[in-house]
């Protein structure tokens, strides 16, 4: 069985990926999306990280990115079952302790729903502006994740020792509502693969193609194998763009659009590779259009899956 996710429209407006709808869209717009994702069996809920974008970004970028655990916790009060992701969080530009303060409490604060995603990010200036290392962010990274670990596990006083980051006998209340909150580490070059074989308890692949999943996956496994990681992982992928029906716009020619038993099937070869949660996204020229391709694929596609 494969569950399905998506990343919030508006919350983030790469020209990679955002709709023109979502340029005058607001907190009403997230609201309704999230309570459709909610209503609709969705997995989880996704909001990205970015603290600034530097002008020679912006043009492809924008400068509109919101916090996540702001935007995650607003969308937490509205909200009933659905999970909550961070895809991901720039961990390294905050020290852990901060991260695992905001983070506890949103996992506080909605029941234990936090899936905590997290990433090395890649902006050069956003890191040089918070004095943050980004030439050593992936080394960053990898104690960072320990030393979450550490700080959103059951204990009111953490501690961790590393070569960036110690700390004990610094309590931290309130703590999550999960014993242990899921860590999904994100990216696709050999060395996110590696960290989230040896460390992650999910994989977040960015922007895999289809052909090239099935060798990651097996690359992922076989570096956990080797380690004597036993305890299961949780892998993603991002799904092309979607349309449930017959479009009578263009929706592009990289979007998979069709009958929901077409959908399905297509789908179902990310199940085969070894995939346990898909990340999908709908072509949509409005919140409506967007909340109803949510509902159909719901009813009409996932079934199939």
């Amino acid at each position: 069985m494969v569950v399905y996710g998506i990343q919030l429209p508006v919350q983030s407006q790469s020209t990679l990926y955002a709709e023109p709808w979502e340029a005058a869209a607001g907190p009403d717009d997230l609201l309704a999306v999230a309570r459709a994702a909610d209503a609709h069996g969705f997995d989880y809920v996704a909001c990205c990280d970015h603290v600034a974008i530097p002008r020679r970004l912006a043009g492809a970028m924008s400068t509109v990115w919101y916090d996540p655990v702001a935007t995650l916790s607003f969308l937490a009060a509205a909200t009933r079952r659905v999970r909550l992701l961070s895809h991901v969080a720039v961990v390294g530009l905050r020290h852990p302790l901060v991260t695992a303060k905001a983070y506890a409490t949103l996992d506080h604060l909605s029941g234990g729903r936090l899936v905590l995603g997290v990433g090395a990010g890649h902006v050069a200036e956003e890191f040089a502006a918070v004095g943050a290392d980004f030439e050593g962010r992936g080394g960053v990274l990898d104690e960072t994740i320990d030393a979450l670990r550490a700080a959103l596990g059951p204990e009111e006083y953490p501690e961790h020792a590393g070569p960036r980051f110690a700390f004990r006998d610094l309590g931290q209340r309130p703590r999550p509502a999960q014993d242990r909150v899921p860590v999904w580490v994100g990216g696709s070059s050999p060395a996110a693969v590696r960290r989230a074989a040896l460390k992650g308890d999910g994989w977040l692949p960015q922007g895999d193609p289809r052909d090239r999943l099935p060798g990651q996956i097996a690359r992922l496994r076989r570096l956990r194998a080797e380690a004597g990681v036993e305890a299961p992982i949780t892998v993603g992928a991002i799904t092309e763009a979607l349309y449930v029906g017959e479009p009578r716009w263009d929706t592009g020619r990289r979007a998979l659009t069709g009958k929901p038993q077409a959908l399905a099937e297509s789908l179902r070869d990310y199940a085969a590779m070894g995939v346990q949660q898909i990340q999908v996204r709908f072509r949509s020229r409005s919140r409506d259009e967007l909340t109803d391709q949510m509902a159909a694929f719901a009813t009409e596609v996932a079934p199939h899956l």
